[in-house]
């Protein structure tokens, strides 16, 4: 079954059990990768329903910041809630040894020296670390091993 059928199936469970905050979350999943297919007339595969929902994610962890910060305990809270329920259709995120040894094997197989070259290393690493690492963190750590 394909992420999108797992997501579909998760609605109708959430459906029949009543849980409206959790089926709340998924149609907006489904909403966001229907628009995505419209947007760009194709049938998304998994790793772009991925990259969909890790911008959620990120869109999520950003606003629970904010809200946390302005003492809006109730709307973060609900952040946080939808974070939950996305992080239940991502990959497991990497820990912070398997991202520094995919880091050094991309700087290896692209021969980058300087940060000129950190588009191409970036490039490689973007598919492998989708949804699994928050890739502004990447993109500065090859930033500071390129520069040194």
């Amino acid at each position: 079954m394909s992420l999108k059928d797992d997501i579909q199936q998760d609605m109708k469970q959430a459906m029949r059990a009543g849980d409206k905050r959790r089926l709340g979350v998924i149609r907006l999943i489904l909403a966001a990768v229907k628009q995505r297919e419209v947007d760009e007339r194709i049938e998304l595969d998994d790793t772009r329903i991925i990259a969909v929902l890790d911008k959620m994610a990120k869109q999520r962890r950003e606003s629970f910041e904010q809200y946390d910060r302005a003492g809006r305990e109730d709307l973060a809270a609900q952040e946080a809630f939808e974070l939950e329920v996305l992080k239940g259709y991502l990959p497991q995120p990497l820990d912070e040894a398997e991202i520094e040894a995919l880091i050094e094997q991309a700087i290896q197989a692209t021969g980058a020296a300087s940060l000129k070259d950190m588009g191409r290393v970036m490039g490689q690493l973007k598919d492998q670390l989708q949804g699994r690492a928050d890739m502004g963190a990447v993109s500065a750590r090859i930033k500071a091993r390129l520069s040194a």
